[in-house]
Parts: C-alpha cells; sequence; structure tokens
C-alpha cells in the first residue's frame, strides 16, 4: 500500500508508491508509438481495457463502458493513491508518515486518438474543462482531501507513457507544498499591498507594450512569466479574481476553451508537437484553514504550461534556480506573431 512521507527538513510530503514498484502488465505499461493505435486503451470501442468507468459525457441511449462518448474519466490502473484506504498518521522517531488516501484518475480528452488541444474544435476543448471542474467538485466532497491537482503529461519528456491524449486528476489528503508556497507568497503580498498578487500580473501585463502577452480575451490572459522556468512557458489567468477554478461561470469556461485552442494552437505550429506539462492551480477544498480567514481574497486559480524543451540537470536540482535560454518576451513574440492559420498548425 502506498504512504506519505514527510521531509522534516523542507516538510514536502513524498508519495511513496509501493504498488507501482511491482509494475503489473496493465494498460499504463503499453510501449505505445503514434502508429499503434490497435492497442490503445483509450480509443473508442477499447473501453474494456480500462477500469469501469467513473463518469463520461456521452450520446443518449449509450450504456456506460461502451463506445458513444467524447469525454471519458476512468481511475488509474495503477494510482499513487487509493481512495478505498483509511487516513492513519504515525510517526516513526522524528519521522511523519501518512497512509496513502486519496484519488487518481484519468480524464481521455477525446475519442480520437489523433485529436488534441490545437486541432480540436473550442466545443470539444469546452467539454474537457467542464469534466475537470466536475470531477474537482465532486472530489471536494470527501472530507478526507484537502486538495487535487489536474495535470497533463504530454509526451515522453513531460512523463506521459500513452500518446492518446489524456490528463488527470490527483485528490491528496494534504495540500501539496508548491501550493504551499504560492499560498504563503499571495498572502504575504496581500498583507503588504493589499491587493492580490495575481491581479496585479494581469494589470502589468496588459498595459503597456504587452510584450509578454500572448493570446487576451475578456476574460482571461495567457502570457509568458517574467521570471519563466522554461522556453515558452505560458501561464493562464481569469481577469475576475477568483480563488477557485470550480467556481467558472459557463461564459468563462466557453472563453477559456477559446483561450486553450489560440494557445496550444500557437505553440504547436512554432514548435511541432512538443512535450509539455500543464498543471491546474486551484485553492485547496476548505478557505478556512488559513490563519487569516482571507485565502479568497489573496489566491487566484491559474494553469500554468510548461513545454519540455530543455533538461532539468544537477544545478536546478541542487539550487532550486531554473536555467531558461529563451527570454519570455522573445517567446511571447514569436507566440503572438506565428500564423496558426495557415496549413500546418
Amino acid at each position: 500500500m502506498s504512504e506519505l512521507r514527510k521531509d522534516p527538513i523542507t516538510e514536502r510530503w513524498v508519495i511513496i508508491a509501493t504498488e507501482r514498484a511491482k509494475r503489473p502488465h496493465a494498460f499504463s505499461e503499453i510501449k505505445e508509438t503514434e502508429g499503434e493505435i490497435d492497442s490503445c486503451p483509450f480509443c473508442s470501442g477499447h473501453e474494456s481495457q480500462t477500469p469501469p468507468e467513473i463518469t463520461a459525457y456521452r450520446k443518449p441511449g449509450t450504456k456506460a463502458n461502451t463506445p458513444g462518448w467524447w469525454v471519458r474519466v476512468v481511475p488509474n490502473v495503477r494510482p499513487v493513491l487509493r481512495i478505498e484506504n483509511k487516513i492513519e498518521k504515525w510517526g516513526e522517531g522524528l519521522y511523519d508518515l501518512m497512509s496513502g488516501v486519496g484519488a487518481n484518475e484519468v480524464v481521455v480528452e477525446f475519442p480520437d486518438h489523433g485529436k488534441n488541444f490545437a486541432n480540436a474544435e473550442e466545443k470539444e476543448i469546452r467539454e474537457i474543462l467542464l469534466m475537470y471542474r466536475n470531477r474537482v467538485s465532486d472530489l471536494k466532497k470527501d472530507p478526507r482531501f484537502k486538495y487535487a491537482l489536474v495535470f497533463k503529461n504530454q509526451g515522453k519528456k513531460a512523463g506521459g507513457r500513452i500518446t492518446h491524449p489524456h490528463s488527470q486528476i490527483i485528490a491528496t489528503p494534504v495540500v501539496p507544498l508548491r501550493v504551499i508556497e504560492e499560498l504563503n507568497g499571495a498572502k504575504d503580498y496581500y498583507n503588504y499591498k493589499d491587493r492580490c498578487s495575481y491581479c496585479d500580473i494581469i494589470r502589468e501585463e496588459t498595459r503597456g507594450k504587452k510584450e509578454r502577452v500572448v493570446v487576451e480575451t475578456d476574460k482571461f490572459l495567457a502570457y509568458t512569466p517574467f521570471a519563466s522556468r522554461f522556453p515558452y512557458e505560458m501561464h493562464i489567468l481569469p481577469k475576475r479574481h477568483d480563488p477557485c477554478y470550480c467556481s467558472m461561470s459557463s461564459e468563462e469556461v466557453s472563453d477559456l476553451a477559446h483561450v486553450f485552442k489560440e494557445v496550444f494552437s500557437r505553440l504547436y505550429k512554432l514548435l511541432g508537437k512538443p512535450p509539455f506539462n500543464f498543471v491546474l492551480h486551484t485553492c485547496p477544498f476548505n478557505l478556512k484553514e488559513s490563519e487569516d480567514g482571507f485565502m479568497s481574497e489573496y489566491y487566484h486559480w491559474h494553469i500554468e504550461i510548461m513545454p519540455r524543451l530543455t533538461q532539468v540537470a544537477g544545478f536546478e536540482w541542487g539550487s532550486g534556480f531554473y536555467i531558461n535560454p529563451v527570454p519570455p518576451e522573445f517567446a511571447a513574440n514569436l507566440l503572438r506573431e506565428i500564423d496558426i492559420e495557415k496549413e500546418g498548425a
């Protein structure tokens, strides 16, 4: 059974996924290439190759675990955390441990193996974004869980195992350290300036030269961060201050789908089909966990898109610095100027 172990110095929780060490023969272990779609467990018609679905958006009259869906959610066959477990905490000397309680779901984004955020229609992307909202809202009801991370690993360099477009959601019994760092930084900024740091970023990036802006709509901003860690890294922020992804309106979901289509069309046209990760950072499930109770005022949900074009090596791991050879202003200019209307996007 998996367990969580806490580093006593950094206070970072690590999941020791003992079950994954067994490497069972399962769909997530298939050594798949772009041409080997006959064995792909996520393609329509191959529903029996995955665990029974949790939910799906599907055509009326079609049954679960059969074709007819357009977005499908299934349990990960080798979950890093298990929903069946009970929360147990214990110590071994100075070390803190916790049972591996959580949820690990796979969101199969399209029935078509060749679809992606660049060549899909906006209405198809909108359904995926709605499914994220649906699943995070549902996981939030479980009192054992404190956070849910939506993420995507596309390509081998980014940790992807199967080429069929899919993303994952992992619910955890603790708030991840990366999110805690953001919360603490946003809180300190708010306490000093009485303003949301993310809202200030939006104001700064959308005035003057707009040299880091890639896509801007009435409701969202996609930009290359001032201190980008990776070449062509982009962040997407809602212009309306909101700590929680799940509170998006229908109009905002549609606008976000448009931004996704634009951003990935530009990224794919400029770089081919680059390996990338994206993560969705929303607020922890219990907003009252903040000492001052103002998390809703100082935190702002956002999406980070990170192409994996460079190797994170010893200096980065040892220092916490990142080396980015592409200035974000240069990257944004290329992404803005690329003509996605021409063939090849």
